[in-house]
């Protein structure tokens, strides 16, 4: 007999997603899974590219992909400020002329430019970021962050703005940054036991929040897990979906990011 070869899955490897990648590893699920972590453009470019059977994997690839199916309950998302994708500059956003566009992240990227188009109404001229963007963030140059990158940055910039705040104070929505899905079929057996199993992570959350060690002395792992992280994929993140991926449809692509998705 022929064994099933184990299922291909790719995750962020950021601090928000550990309760999830913990209830994986401590389940028996994980005995079909080859599970490997990287960064939100790279895990788009896995699933895009079928290197990836399941993949949490960052909202505005979807609409790129021929066939897709989200096969989770939980995805990463917020219910106003999420804390760790935020615009940073010293100087209030309406004197900014310029904005890098962190080169990790293109579901952030496309919120932004929502964001400055519809909400804030004011226009910058965008720049792609490289490696050590965050050192030339200064006068009316301001710049997008996301992820662990972002810990600590509110003591070093005078003005900061979170896109999960900026988007629920536009739309009232929570917004969705990341969702499981899959582009092949799976059995609902698995698909259960799949969201048990994250379910499970979530569950042991309070004693994970003692395990990790905090990456910053100013940052609260515990409001970030339980105010800014909000992990259900309810009907509210689904409408935010729909409202946001409707957004990234239309939009005209950006410098190199018309072809990096990400988070």
């Amino acid at each position: 007999m022929v064994a099933t070869p184990p299922l291909r899955l790719v995750a962020v490897s950021y601090l928000n997603t550990k309760p999830l990648l913990y209830g994986l590893l401590r389940n028996r699920i994980s005995d079909r899974l080859r599970m490997d972590l990287a960064v939100p453009s790279e895990c788009a470019r896995q699933v895009t590219e079928g290197e990836a059977d399941i993949a949490l994997v960052p909202v505005a690839v979807l609409p790129e992909l021929p066939y897709y199916e989200i096969i989770s309950d939980y995805c990463i998302g917020a219910d106003g400020a999420v804390a760790t994708v935020c615009l940073y500059g010293d100087v209030p956003l309406e004197q900014m002329t310029h904005i890098y566009l962190d080169h990790h992240s293109r579901t952030s990227v496309m919120l932004t430019r929502l964001l400055l188009e519809e909400y804030w109404q004011h226009e910058v001229v965008f720049l792609d970021a490289q490696d050590g963007y965050i050192d030339h963030i200064n006068g009316t140059i301001g710049g997008l962050v996301i992820g662990d990158r972002t810990i600590g940055l509110d003591q070093r910039f005078p003005y900061v703005y979170d896109l999960g705040t900026a988007w629920k104070k536009h739309t009232g929505l929570p917004f969705v940054f990341a969702a499981w899905i899959t582009t092949r079929k799976l059995p609902q057996s698995f698909v259960k036991e799949f969201n048990a199993a994250l379910r499970e992570g979530l569950d042991h959350l309070p004693q994970l929040q003692l395990l990790l060690p905090s990456p910053d002395p100013s940052f609260d792992l515990t409001a970030y897990f339980t105010h800014h992280i909000d992990y259900d994929l309810d009907a509210g993140k689904r409408e935010a979906l729909e409202r946001f991926l409707s957004y990234v449809r239309t939009a005209e692509p950006v410098g190199h990011f018309s072809d990096a998705p990400g988070y």
